[in-house]
């Protein structure tokens, strides 16, 4: 019997929306703290980071649990990545430098941790745009899983922006790359180790 998605697809637009919902909020009541650019900027990359972790945490799960479904889910999460990684961006370009594009290629060009960010964001913009069933269907399969293979670059250079950004506390971005390390392997792990991945029963059939 075919899963119904509808539900959980429900429960991650909500909750996804909630933390934009919340800086918002906050933003309107000036309760985002003595630094609110910072703040934001902060907040929504590591926003992304997250939602771009879960997406990558949906096969896993899928394989381990044996819910085939579940691949249905990894869409909405990555789109929720993209949203907040916009709006990281958007913060930089628009508080930071005041949409002066002179002053944002300087700043990439000489600031590392700028450059991995701009990098990152440059991969997750064609997977957003081709995350339609209607690009699924003009790109064909193969095509399209190549592209959105990208997204394990965009993510390892997402939790290197986020490591050379923070100077002095670390280990937030270091319990990033471990979870991405382990997300990473555990994708050729399973086609090697047997037992590593649950079968699918297949169904049954009704007894006479």
């Amino acid at each position: 019997m075919m899963q119904d998605v509808k539900f959980p697809k429900l429960v991650i637009l909500v909750n996804g929306a909630v933390p934009l919902a919340m800086l918002a909020w906050d933003a309107a009541h000036n309760n985002l703290g003595a630094n609110p650019i910072e703040f934001v900027t902060r907040t929504t990359g590591a926003l992304a980071l997250v939602f771009l972790l879960i997406s990558l945490t949906v096969t896993p799960l899928r394989k381990q649990l044996a819910q085939p479904w579940m691949v249905k889910l990894r869409r909405m999460l990555g789109l929720y990545a993209f949203v907040y990684a916009c709006v990281h961006l958007t913060t930089y370009v628009w508080f930071d430098k005041s949409f002066n594009a002179g002053a944002i290629v300087k700043d990439t060009v000489k600031r590392p941790f700028i450059t991995f960010g701009m990098t990152a964001f440059l991969i997750l913009v064609p997977l957003a745009i081709t995350s339609t069933n209607g690009m699924v269907k003009r790109m064909g399969g193969k095509r399209w899983n190549r592209l959105h293979k990208g997204v394990y670059v965009a993510a390892a250079l997402a939790v290197i922006h986020y490591y050379a950004l923070v100077k002095a506390d670390t280990r937030e971005p270091i319990i990033f790359g471990v979870a991405l390390a382990l997300l990473l392997l555990y994708r050729p792990l399973s086609k090697y180790i047997p037992g590593l991945v649950r079968q699918t029963r297949p169904a049954q059939r009704p007894s006479r």
